[in-house]
């Protein structure tokens, strides 16, 4: 098949153009590199059966395709919080100009939402039925709200215009080509101990996550689109770990001897955060993680170690996901 993945350069997009270009595929990538690297693809840009596209989905584009993975948008607090008012028109403008790409030719189209539709979550854990509890008017909701407008807009072209489409809410996810300087719990860990400093735990450190390694989450990402089930859907590792637990993790395998320094909590950041993925396991052929957190955590540290050398910018202070 011919198949589109915008945001096809970022840390997500690249590991499943890897998979579908391993399949055989024909694999168009679209990045305006906000978030992206041209090396997260660079080992296919002389493949015959693979296209880059420099483009800012914000603005239409025309090209002639049979599946949209609709992954473009800046998904780490430092990032999207840069800009807000560009996620916004990214999550909302963006979507409707892959929505009515895919209505043109009749493509079926998969928007990569987020566990951040939830917000700040009164439900545990979180089910798809769950409607949220999300700040409207917070730093977070460029990023929030515009998921879940996202997620309004395909559900009305598929029951307005027939589009066919396949909706994921994705929890944390980490690996390798994760960005060091994104400002998420998993890489400020890994960066700040493979410098030498100590680990930044805001708050106390109970605040909860559910980690899925990016292998797993590409393989739920794929039996989603080129299956029968609609969703929306949660992909992600069930196990949840505080936030303490992970720090400690990280340390004691990079390096024992390091500190752990205490932060106040971001604004609105989530206090728990865990999937129920019983509807990925009735609906996506058994789907469910099957890579533990310390191997994951060892191919991430490795990655990362193999990239950093001196290049690797300062961790930033923000919200971590």
């Amino acid at each position: 098949m011919r198949i589109l993945v915008t945001g096809g350069a970022g840390f997500i997009g690249s590991h499943l153009i890897d998979r579908l270009m391993n399949q055989g595929n024909e694999v168009v990538c679209l990045d305006n590199f906000y978030t992206g690297h041209k090396r997260n693809i660079l080992k296919w840009m002389d493949n015959p059966y693979f296209e880059l596209i420099r483009h800012d989905i914000t603005e239409p584009i025309r090209l002639e395709v049979d599946q949209i993975y609709h992954l473009a948008c800046p998904a780490s607090p430092i990032h999207y919080q840069y800009n807000p008012v560009k996620t916004i028109k990214t999550n909302v403008m963006g979507t409707l100009n892959m929505l009515g790409l895919a209505k043109r030719i009749k493509a079926r189209f998969l928007l990569a939402s987020t566990s951040e539709v939830y917000g700040d979550p009164e439900v545990h854990p979180q089910v798809e039925e769950y409607r949220g509890n999300v700040n409207p008017i917070g730093i977070r909701s460029c990023y929030d709200e515009g998921k879940r407008v996202a997620e309004t807009l395909a559900f009305d072209y598929h029951r307005q215009n027939d589009v066919e489409i396949r909706v994921a809410r994705i929890f944390n996810t980490y690996g390798p080509r994760m960005l060091e300087n994104d400002g998420r719990v998993v890489s400020n860990f890994v960066v700040q101990a493979l410098q030498g400093n100590s680990l930044t735990v805001y708050g106390d450190g109970s605040q909860t996550r559910s980690f899925c390694y990016v292998s797993d989450l590409v393989e739920g990402l794929m039996r989603l689109m080129n299956g029968d089930y609609i969703g929306p859907i949660n992909l992600g590792n069930p196990g949840e770990y505080t936030i303490l637990q992970l720090a400690e993790a990280v340390r004691d395998m990079v390096n024992p001897s390091l500190a752990l320094k205490y932060e106040p909590l971001p604004q609105d950041d989530p206090r728990r955060r865990q999937p129920d993925i019983t509807r990925a396991k009735t609906h996506l052929g058994g789907w469910e993680p099957t890579v533990q957190l310390s191997e994951g955590l060892k191919l991430t540290v490795d990655d990362f170690s193999a990239r950093m050398g001196d290049r690797v910018a300062a961790v930033p202070s923000a919200s971590v996901v």
